[in-house]
């Protein structure tokens, strides 16, 4: 055979639906609404062609200085990757050899499963409560379980675990545990603590600027971690994985997080409206501190709403499985948009 036996197998992860036609209301795949700063856009439009002949800086130096400031931190405690994917896939690399496992929350992002799938390793599921809540405890199965991925806020659900206990299963836990923070600037709080402490020793955080940042387009994410973690990722990694013009633009990115805070701050009032008029309608709307909602309808299954939605152009995300099947995810748009939801939700509702 020409294809290893482990991707003839593979259940590939699939991404949210990119409509082509004109005209949608897009709510599927958690893409921040509004614009990125304007600052990009300068740098776009100024950007020396002459750099591209070159390769890029592989080691991120700006940015790697400009997160340090910002997380008050060292740049040897931090890794840049092209989206936070493709860290994901490194860290499988790393941290986990042939004989171990790979485990995450259950339900959660769903590529966890993959990795391990591609990495021809065992994947471990630790279930969620029937509140989508988790006491910080971990499932090995009796497995040499070396690397646990945990979303915070989680998606699809949205809840969101305290530092405390993260911190807590972090000690108990001989494997590393990444903390996937790409919705965490929707939240109250986040874990970056326990990846810039001297103590931490086993705590990766990771990020993104596709979510709160508007960037999802650009594919840049980062972790913040113990400096030999960082260490070897970079041993890891491809030579020149961030372009030049990525990492230029993220850089002007991450120096107006003014404009970050005050779009992160419409999502949020956003997302309370609508969470609360969802729930004087019936519907089942557990707390949400990411920029989507995970609802159950009142009125019709979740499945048969999704269609009806989208023959609408409406694109909400869907989710089979016994824990998600029931549900909805729905991304936060602006105002309009969440008013054009409301609109055909009540219309269905009619029909």
């Amino acid at each position: 055979m020409l294809i290893t036996e482990s991707v003839r197998k593979l259940d590939p992860y699939t991404p949210g639906e990119q409509p082509k036609v004109k005209h949608v209301v897009k709510l599927n795949t958690n893409e921040n609404p509004y614009q990125p700063s304007p600052r990009c856009a300068d740098v776009l439009k100024t950007f020396d062609l002459d750099r591209l002949r070159r390769y890029p800086d592989p080691v991120f130096t700006a940015l790697r200085a400009r997160l340090a400031k910002i997380w008050k931190t060292v740049p040897e405690r931090i890794f840049i990757g092209n989206g936070s994917d493709e860290i994901l896939t490194l860290v499988a690399k790393a941290f986990v050899e042939d004989r171990e496992t790979i485990g995450s929350l259950d339900p959660s992002y769903s590529l966890y499963k993959t990795l391990a799938a591609i990495r021809n390793v065992p994947f471990i599921p630790t279930p969620l409560k029937d509140d989508f809540s988790w006491d910080g405890k971990i499932a090995t199965q009796g497995t040499a379980l070396s690397l646990f991925l945990l979303t915070n806020p989680n998606a699809p659900t949205g809840t969101f675990t305290p530092a405390e206990v993260i911190a807590a299963a972090a000690k108990r836990f001989k494997g590393v545990l990444l903390v996937d923070e790409a919705y965490a600037d929707f939240a109250k709080t986040n874990c970056v603590p326990l990846a810039t402490t001297a103590k931490n020793r086993n705590v990766i955080v990771m990020r993104t600027l596709s979510k709160s940042f508007s960037l999802a387009g650009l594919r840049l994410g980062y972790c913040i971690g113990p400096e030999d973690l960082i260490d070897a990722l970079y041993k890891v990694k491809d030579s020149y994985n961030v372009d030049a013009l990525a990492q230029a633009v993220a850089l002007a990115a991450l120096n107006d997080l003014k404009w970050v805070r005050a779009n992160v701050a419409k999502v949020r009032r956003t997302r309370a409206r609508v969470a609360k008029e969802l729930a004087r309608r019936g519907w089942d709307v557990p707390p949400s501190e990411s920029n989507f909602l995970f609802v159950r309808p009142a009125h019709r299954p979740a499945a048969a709403l999704f269609e009806a939605l989208r023959a609408r152009n409406i694109f909400v995300r869907y989710f089979k499985g016994p824990r998600t099947g029931d549900r909805l995810r729905i991304t936060i748009g602006t105002d309009a948009e969440m008013d054009t939801l409301l609109a055909a939700l009540a219309q269905l509702d009619r029909a």
